[in-house]
């Protein structure tokens, strides 16, 4: 269930009023915000093919019960999330990166390894 818009983004301006903070960025809509006082953007840029092995991988845990879940898993809903995935990859992330007016704070890299060697 997602928080009305004026109590999401008070939450995020308490987010970023802290010391330290990490924010997940796919609705980077809402969290544009923090950009101007962040200290990097972090984009982490799997392959595709390691990517939609992951969705796959939720979905059959999820449907066999081995990861609890409230939400129900169907084919066309992982069809429709695999689409939206390999667009974002392919078309919205790559424009965010090279329209980001932050282009100096953006760091790109492909695993979760790489991210350490950052801080």
């Amino acid at each position: 269930m997602k928080a009305p818009e004026e109590q999401r983004d008070q939450k995020l301006r308490e987010i970023v009023n802290q010391d330290s903070w990490i924010i997940e960025g796919v609705y980077r809509g809402w969290i544009e915000p923090s950009f101007s006082v962040a200290d990097k953007i972090i984009v982490l840029m799997p392959p595709l093919s390691v990517q939609e092995e992951r969705i796959w991988m939720r979905y059959e845990e999820r449907r066999s019960g081995a990861v609890p879940s409230k939400k129900r898993e169907t084919l066309e809903g992982i069809k429709i999330l695999l689409e939206w995935n390999k667009k974002y990859n392919l078309n919205s992330l790559p424009h965010f990166i090279s329209n980001c007016i932050y282009t100096e704070k953006i760091i790109t890299v492909d695993n979760n390894m790489d991210i350490l060697g950052f801080f």
